[in-house]
C-alpha cells in the first residue's frame, strides 16, 4: 500500500465493481475497481483546514497526466474514504458504497471486521429506495429520457445498437437490490442464473426491449419491497453512531495524539 502513498492505512478494503459480481467479461481486459475505508488522523478529521473525506488514486489519471482520464484494462481506480464519509453513504443506501460489508476483504483488521458485522444495523429499507433510483435514473439514461443518450462506449452501441455494459449494471442493480430488500445480504460474486445471464446482456446476448422488460420487472419487485421487505425501515443511528465515535476515539489514542482541554 505504501507506494500508492495513501495518507491513511486502510481498516478494510476490496475490490468492487465488475470483478467482485463475477461480471468480468475475460480477466486482464476489465480495470481493477477498488474502495478502501480509513481513519484519518485528529487533526485531518477537526482542525481549521477542510477535513480529510476521501483519496481517490487512479493509474490511468497518473500515466495521461488528467484526473479524468478514461481506465484502460489492467489500471487501478482505488477510493479510500474516511470512516465518517463511509458511514454517511451507506446508512443513506448507497449501492455502490454498500458493496464494502460484503465483499471478500483483501485487508482488513478488527476494525474492518467490526465495521462488516454492523451491516444489520446498516441497511434499511432506505437502500431499497437507493438502489430503485439509480435503476431508473440508468434506465432514463440508457433509453435517452434523462441528459441524452450518455454513452461512454461507442463502440457497443456501434457493436449491439445500445451500451449493453451499462444496461448489465442497470439490471444489476436491480437483481442485487432485490435480494438486499429480502435477505439483508449480497452474495458476491452474483448467484447463477443471474449472472451468466447478465454477462450474456453484456455480450449482446439479449435485445434493448428484453433488457427493459426484466428492468421494469425488477422496478416493480423493489417497489412492493419498499413496504414488504423484512428489514427495518431506517439504520440504527445511535448504535453505528456510538460504535464510530468509540472507533475513532481508541484509534486516536492509541497514534499518542494530546488532546486539548
Amino acid at each position: 500500500m505504501s507506494e500508492l502513498a495513501i495518507p491513511y492505512r486502510p481498516i478494510l478494503r476490496s475490490v468492487v465493481g465488475s470483478t467482485v459480481h463475477g461480471l468480468n467479461v475475460q480477466d486482464g481486459i476489465e480495470d481493477r475497481d477498488e474502495m478502501a475505508v480509513c481513519i484519518e488522523d485528529y487533526d485531518a478529521a477537526q482542525g481549521l483546514s477542510a477535513p480529510f473525506e476521501q483519496y481517490i488514486y487512479r493509474t490511468a489519471a497518473i500515466r495521461e497526466g488528467k484526473h479524468d482520464a478514461k481506465s484502460r484494462g489492467g489500471d487501478l481506480d482505488l477510493v479510500v474514504y474516511s470512516l465518517r464519509k463511509w458511514l454517511r453513504l451507506a446508512l443513506n443506501g448507497n449501492p455502490t458504497i454498500l458493496l464494502l460489508l460484503f465483499a471478500p476483504p483483501m485487508e482488513s483488521d478488527a476494525r474492518g471486521s467490526q465495521l462488516r458485522e454492523l451491516a444489520p444495523s446498516i441497511v434499511s429499507r432506505r437502500a431499497g429506495r437507493a438502489f430503485l433510483g439509480y435503476l431508473e435514473a440508468q434506465r432514463q439514461r440508457l433509453v435517452g429520457e434523462r441528459g441524452g443518450k450518455d454513452v461512454n462506449r461507442p463502440e457497443l452501441v456501434e457493436k449491439y445498437g445500445f451500451d449493453t455494459k451499462y444496461a448489465m449494471h442497470m439490471l444489476r442493480l436491480g437483481f442485487q437490490g432485490v435480494e438486499l430488500m429480502e435477505t439483508g445480504k449480497l452474495t458476491l460474486p452474483m448467484c447463477e442464473p443471474e449472472r451468466l445471464w447478465l454477462r450474456g446482456v453484456r455480450t449482446g446476448e439479449s435485445s434493448l426491449q428484453e433488457v427493459l422488460t426484466r428492468a421494469g420487472e425488477l422496478r416493480a419487485r423493489l417497489e412492493d419491497l419498499l413496504d414488504t421487505s423484512p428489514l427495518p425501515e431506517k439504520p440504527d443511528y445511535d448504535l453505528v453512531d456510538r460504535w464510530m465515535l468509540n472507533t475513532y476515539w481508541e484509534t486516536w489514542k492509541a497514534r499518542s495524539f494530546q488532546f486539548a482541554a
